[in-house]
């Protein structure tokens, strides 16, 4: 076990942990701390607290001081020097005619490197653009490449629900979402309304996906046959939150003398979850049919279909 505080540079950037030392910071303080990047300005987010070893990376680094008014100077002297270092930055892209985005750049506290974050199709030579940067800037230059999650991040916007971007505003980490979690949640595979702004899947799906899937566990899917109080039923449709089945009832099953189809109740019929039984795997010896989520997903055009599997595939 160890003591530390949890330090954050960025509003909705990750926390990491310091050791206090002889340093009595509290939540809300500014502090300076050294980082693998140098010297660092962040505010403390989680006063001193002990947690497991396991939880830590080592070295545990110390927190070197309470930022001093001169510190907090400086750290705004910084920020300020952003938009004139962006726009040198932009004009040296430009003179090599680099297929580079330049996003975002950041100072560290001490001056000692300047980071320059962009966005690529595929990697980039920059080396003859690092040169220039350095003579201008007279430190070490860094340029990292970003994907376009971290674009949005850094950037920020508008979400489709009228607020901030998640990312930027709280969200510190980015998890894993797929397309599975909309088709859960019987949402629209249109990636116009399941994507963010950055092109990729919404973040947002994978907050009630759980709970979805908890809940969906016994329900049977769109399509299926199922037993109800009033006989055999076709599943249409299915309110996973309110744990309710609307159905069809089967009338007449399929023979040679009507074609071979089944004759449905040209009626709706809603039960709730405990009042239905399913047939099991075995489908009581039918062949199994497609649920329709899965038939439109099968039958969406071939350009739909191909930006969804790139969604996928994020």
């Amino acid at each position: 076990m160890a003591n530390v505080v949890g330090v954050k540079f960025k509003d909705a950037g990750k926390m990491y942990y310091f050791s206090p030392g002889n340093v009595k910071a509290k939540a809300g303080d500014h502090v300076i701390v050294e980082t693998a990047r140098g010297i660092e300005f962040g505010t403390v987010t989680m006063g001193e607290t002990t947690v497991n070893d396991s939880s830590l990376v080592a070295p545990l680094k110390s927190i070197i001081r309470i930022a001093t008014p001169e510190d907090v100077k400086k750290h705004e002297s910084n920020l300020a020097k952003k938009s004139e270092a962006l726009r040198i930055c932009q004009q040296k892209i430009d003179a090599h005619k680099l297929e580079m985005k330049l996003i975002d750049v950041e100072y560290t506290f001490d001056n000692s490197k300047v980071v320059f974050y962009f966005t690529a199709d595929g990697r980039v030579d920059f080396r003859e653009l690092v040169k220039d940067l350095a003579a201008v800037f007279r430190m070490r230059i860094e340029l990292r490449q970003i994907g376009v999650r971290d674009e949005a991040k850094m950037i920020g916007g508008v979400g489709n629900c009228g607020r901030g971007l998640c990312c930027n505003t709280w969200l510190t980490d980015f998890e894993p979402v797929s397309i599975k979690m909309a088709k859960i949640q019987n949402l629209s595979l249109n990636p116009s309304k399941i994507s963010g702004i950055c092109g990729r899947l919404m973040c947002c799906l994978k907050y009630e996906n759980d709970i979805y899937t908890q809940m969906k566990k016994g329900m049977p899917n769109t399509g299926e046959r199922i037993r109800t109080p009033d006989g055999i039923g076709i599943v249409t449709d299915v309110n996973i939150l309110e744990n309710l089945v609307k159905t069809r009832l089967v009338l007449e099953e399929a023979s040679e003398s009507n074609g071979n189809e089944e004759k449905l109740s040209t009626e709706f019929y809603t039960y709730g979850k405990e009042e239905i039984k399913r047939f099991g795997k075995k489908n009581n010896g039918r062949k199994k049919k497609e649920t329709s989520s899965d038939s439109e997903y099968e039958k969406l055009d071939g350009e739909l279909l191909k930006e969804i599997e790139e969604l996928m595939k994020d």
